[in-house]
């Protein structure tokens, strides 16, 4: 299996499966001289984490994540920094039920990987979906807790999940303290409590949906980003695409602004004491796949989990007509905690992107 390696100049390499011993990954390319400690990657993955409540897996796995190598103390801080040599993550499994998933070794899972793998591979790790489960990503979460370490304080990422299934949060009460206050990362207190009672209701039923999640970046720079095969915005949306049962990707206005017209798109500047200002961000922060200073706006779609205990006709290895039930442990809406990991892969983009712009930037007189 090729393609485990994301990235540039800065790359992320993970490796592991879902019940298998641990998942790990090696972040190369991370400048030396970067304060860095598993205590700063340990709060993005507790936000990731199964377990945290009823609205998602009760797979309960700690995610404790150590750092293997590219660290040492620093003698002039006493504390220990990057040395610029590859970090090495690893995050032990410690609760995986592997029997659970005993009965469908030999079927396919309507909308999951499952046949696409037996038919690339022909070898499958049934447990739990092994490499195309969403494990792997809690490695992602841990990666981008370093990018954003060399990104600095200055710039925010910030992410939030605006719509579960049917029922979408009400712009209005658009509140970002709200995120962290509720289980579903919303920032609508309101709707928050209404999608309590959805989730509910999809447990009993045995089945799940889908959701939709924003990501908002601020204190972006102007000139990040490359035109034509480098752009900043492109990059973006192949982040988002990776992340598990994602099936659409917008920048700003998005799909929105095919019902613009011209003077209402165009994102208007003035001038300001400290340079332009825009009157509006409908291009999302990107311009000719170059950042204009503005909020990154990023928003991805994620399907419904796929493993369901609703009974759905499919195939066997012999492609004899079957049905299907999945038992285990599943989260009813996996867009709950696709958040964190949307905001780690535009932490990794954007590590990558400042890294690369360095090169760029015009030479000095």
């Amino acid at each position: 299996m090729s393609h485990n390696t994301f990235g540039h100049l800065f790359r992320l390499t993970t490796f592991g499966e879902s019940h298998g011993p641990a998942i790990g990954a090696i972040v190369d390319g991370c400048p030396a001289g970067i304060a860095l400690t598993e205590a700063d990657l340990q709060p993005f993955l507790d936000k990731r984490r199964p377990g945290t409540s009823r609205h998602v897996t009760p797979r309960q796995e700690p995610d404790q994540v150590r750092i293997l190598s590219g660290v040492f103390e620093d003698e002039r801080t006493n504390g220990q920094v990057t040395t610029g040599t590859p970090i090495g993550l690893m995050i032990e499994n410690v609760d995986a039920r592997s029997k659970d998933y005993s009965d469908i070794r030999d079927k396919w899972r309507p909308g999951h990987a499952d046949f696409t793998y037996d038919m690339k591979y022909g070898v499958r790790d049934y447990r739990g979906g092994g490499r195309s489960s969403a494990r792997e990503t809690a490695m992602r979460v841990a990666a981008g807790g370093i990018a954003r370490k060399l990104l600095g304080s200055d710039i925010t990422i910030k992410a939030a999940l605006t719509q579960l299934g049917e029922r979408r949060i009400d712009p209005d009460r658009w509140d970002w303290s709200e995120v962290d206050n509720n289980p579903f990362f919303c920032p609508d207190a309101e709707t928050a409590a209404l999608w309590e009672g959805d989730v509910d209701q999809l447990r009993r039923d045995g089945s799940s949906t889908g959701g939709i999640v924003e990501v908002v970046v601020s204190g972006l720079p102007a000139g990040w980003g490359a035109p034509v095969y480098g752009k900043l915005d492109s990059d973006l949306a192949a982040a988002m695409m990776t992340i598990n049962a994602v099936k659409g990707v917008e920048i700003g206005a998005g799909f929105a602004s095919a019902a613009m017209r011209g003077e209402d798109a165009a994102d208007e500047m003035r001038k300001a004491a400290d340079g332009p200002v825009f009157t509006s961000n409908h291009n999302g922060g990107v311009l000719g796949g170059i950042s204009t200073g503005q909020d990154l706006v990023i928003r991805f779609a994620v399907k419904p989990t796929s493993s369901i205990r609703v009974e759905r006709r499919t195939l066997d290895k012999s492609f004899e007509e079957t049905s299907i039930v999945t038992h285990g442990r599943h989260d009813p809406c996996v867009a709950i905690r696709a958040v964190p990991v949307g905001e780690a892969m535009a932490a990794l983009v954007l590590a990558d992107h400042k890294l690369r712009a360095r090169g760029q930037a015009p030479l000095a007189d």
